[in-house]
């Protein structure tokens, strides 16, 4: 049992001095950077999901090392008290030792599994939001403004109401929008239903496996908040349309609805003036919406 103690402090001993040397070397090298401390660059696409991947790196990291040594401790422990008692009693008490064991185990899977399907999922979102982000950075050239994942919210003191972001927002002659990303997974079609196809009536979403409002409701409440903001900003109403935007999935319209569901390969055209109509923003109010906006985006650091 000694044997079986010391080999758990050494482990112990290990992962302690490796946790110290990467914490002294992080901090290392952040004082050695070659710009100054209050740097600060503005987001790109998926940047909080980024943030949140790096967060599921340390709790995967953390998981790992409680499924290393609590089921460890745990068998020490009932053996150890097996070794003490002995005889019979010994016995039971190892046989307990050894279900805590498998118990323990099984628990340290299902919370590391659920952190790798967290961390797959909101690698999938940002890998989306990436994809957005190319289809929109042409319209860069036709003197568009493009900012990704805009913080919003804006909740007030003791208000239980979350911040949240914007995907994406494009300012130009034709407007403004607020694109929101969907990133989903392809499933099972129903009968009638193709695997590849997102049906949009202007009310309600039918995937191939069932229909929700999901999506459109959040475009247009987080439209609703962007058009607040400028307007509080600006001293005067800016409309700003809704815009879901569903990656990898043809998209097929049987309605006009509120919010316009799209592929991302259709956003240039969708954004882009008409040329039979009149720009919605002069120059000078497009400048002014984006300097509010990239005040909000700026704000990346080390």
């Amino acid at each position: 049992m000694s044997q079986v103690l010391f080999a758990l402090g050494y482990v112990a001993l290990i992962l302690g001095v490796l946790f110290l040397h990467v914490y002294v070397r992080r901090r290392s090298r952040q004082e050695r950077a070659p710009f100054p401390e209050n740097t600060r660059l503005l987001r790109g696409p998926g940047e909080s999901l980024r943030r949140k991947v790096a967060e599921l790196d340390e709790a995967m990291l953390n998981e790992f090392l409680v499924a290393c040594v609590a089921p460890a401790s745990a068998i020490a422990v009932f053996f150890y008290l097996a070794g003490a008692l002995g005889g019979a009693a010994g016995l039971a008490v190892a046989g307990l030792g050894v279900a805590a064991l498998v118990i323990t185990l099984y628990f340290c899977a299902r919370r590391f599994g659920a952190v790798v399907d967290r961390r797959r999922n909101t690698v999938l979102g940002a890998f989306g939001e990436r994809i957005v982000a190319e289809h929109l950075e042409p319209l860069k050239a036709a003197g568009h403004f493009v900012f990704h994942d805009v913080p919003a919210g804006d909740p007030p003191a003791g208000s239980k109401s979350a911040p949240f972001n914007l995907d994406h927002v494009v300012v130009g002659p034709s407007g403004v929008f607020a694109i929101e990303t969907k990133t989903r997974r392809k499933g099972r079609a129903r009968v009638g239903f193709m695997a590849h196809e997102i049906i949009y009536d202007g009310r309600a979403l039918a995937y191939p496996w069932g229909e929700d409002r999901h999506g459109l409701e959040q475009a247009r409440r987080q439209a609703e908040w962007l058009a607040n903001f400028l307007q509080q900003q600006l001293g005067r109403a800016v409309p700003v349309q809704a815009l879901l935007v569903f990656p990898g999935w043809m998209i097929l319209r049987k309605g006009r609805g509120a919010v316009n569901v799209l592929n991302p390969k259709e956003l240039p055209a969708a954004i882009a003036p008409a040329a039979d109509r009149p720009a919605a923003l002069d120059a000078d109010t497009m400048d002014l919406i984006a300097r509010q906006l990239e005040a909000r985006c700026r704000d990346v650091e080390l």
